[in-house]
């Protein structure tokens, strides 16, 4: 999962940023000090994992991974190349989400580049200037849809299609609101929307508003109301606290997160939305060499998820060796989790469960 972090200059995108995954980003008060996309690996956490190297002691441990993109502060004309924009729209093009960070929090010794904190028309400016880039994909493959036309006929509901969504976008609407059905969104599946990536807005906070009563912050409730309408999630951040969580060993971050009631950091938490926003479980292989977890999409087959493994398993797939991970631990080892009958043997049209603990019979 690559998620690429967006919001207007001097947000707080690259304090985060930093905070979240300790790449060292050059952070500063001024807009553009960011060119170069920033990008940070960071393991997802998953304590199913933890408990399975307890069991197994094994020679390898191997987390799924998720990729941060710090992409530079967009400005207004960012469709039209203002700001290097075309480079930094470009970047967003090849992730799978946007964490859009907006700036809620008040400070006079860091500018905001339109004079004032206002986050409806910060997410506006962000929205608009992706949805103006999309017009210009839309508005050429439309021209090239249409010219194909005159030979095949069969082309008029796509054209029919692609002049509805240019008019909601001109509308100022997102592509991933405009109704589509799934014939209809194969027409755009080799157009890189830029509005139609799911979004999480990292509402950026103060110390002193994250940890008071957010109901009664205006800038986290205009946030929430954008959010709401547009289906997208919403997660109140402060990146000077991840700042200081970063530093910290985990019994020290637990106390830390205890104190602000939370269970888990603002990193888990975007991994989570960023999970359930794409729709992604983990499936398990353990033993003695190796405990790991691999992504998949909800809905997966046994025989594309093997093939997360390596190609040959999925072409000579037998079967698949699946037991609930809640049912392993309970059991206490494979081998009595198979004396209680708890271990299944799957075929080709299994789907794949979140937590299920598998090995993959296979022959090439």
């Amino acid at each position: 999962m690559k998620l690429g972090m967006v919001g207007l200059p001097n947000v707080g995108k690259s304090t985060l940023f930093n905070a979240l995954t300790n790449a060292g980003a050059e952070s500063a008060n001024y807009p553009f000090c960011t060119i170069e996309p920033n990008v940070g690996i960071v393991s997802v956490p998953d304590e199913r994992l933890d408990k399975l190297a307890e069991m197994y002691s094994p020679e390898k441990f191997t987390p799924a991974t998720l990729e941060f993109v710090d992409i530079a502060g967009l400005v207004k004309g960012a469709s039209k190349g203002e700001g290097l924009g075309n480079k930094f729209l470009s970047n967003i093009r090849e992730v799978d989400a946007v964490v859009h960070v907006v700036r809620c929090f008040e400070n006079d010794n860091i500018i905001h580049v339109d004079g004032s904190i206002d986050p409806a028309r910060d997410i506006e400016t962000i929205d608009l200037e992706l949805i103006f880039a999309d017009v210009e994909l839309i508005e050429r493959k439309l021209d090239r849809t249409k010219k194909a036309l005159k030979g095949d006929k069969g082309l008029a509901a796509m054209v029919e299609f692609l002049e509805g969504l240019k008019e909601h976008l001109e509308n100022g609407g997102a592509a991933r609101a405009f109704p589509m059905t799934e014939e209809q969104s194969e027409f755009i599946k080799d157009t890189p929307l830029l509005s139609m990536k799911p979004v999480i807005y990292a509402a950026n906070m103060s110390d002193d508003d994250f940890r008071n009563d957010l109901s009664k912050n205006a800038n986290y409730n205009k946030v929430c109301e954008i959010a709401k309408k547009q289906g997208a999630a919403v997660l109140p951040v402060c990146a000077q606290l991840e700042a200081e969580i970063a530093d910290m060993d985990d019994e020290d971050k637990q106390m830390f997160l205890a104190d602000l009631g939370l269970e888990i950091s603002g990193l888990d938490r975007i991994i989570k939305e960023g999970y359930a926003l794409l729709g992604l479980i983990s499936y398990l292989t353990a033993g003695p060499t190796e405990v790991r977890a691999w992504t998949i999409t909800k809905g997966t087959k046994a025989p594309q998820a093997a093939g997360k493994i390596h190609s040959d398993f999925e072409k000579g797939f037998i079967r698949a060796e699946v037991v609930s991970f809640s049912d392993l631990m309970e059991c206490g080892s494979m081998n009595v989790a198979k004396e209680k009958g708890l271990v299944r043997l799957e075929g080709k049209d299994y789907v794949m469960q979140d937590g299920d603990v598998v090995l993959f019979r296979f022959n090439v």
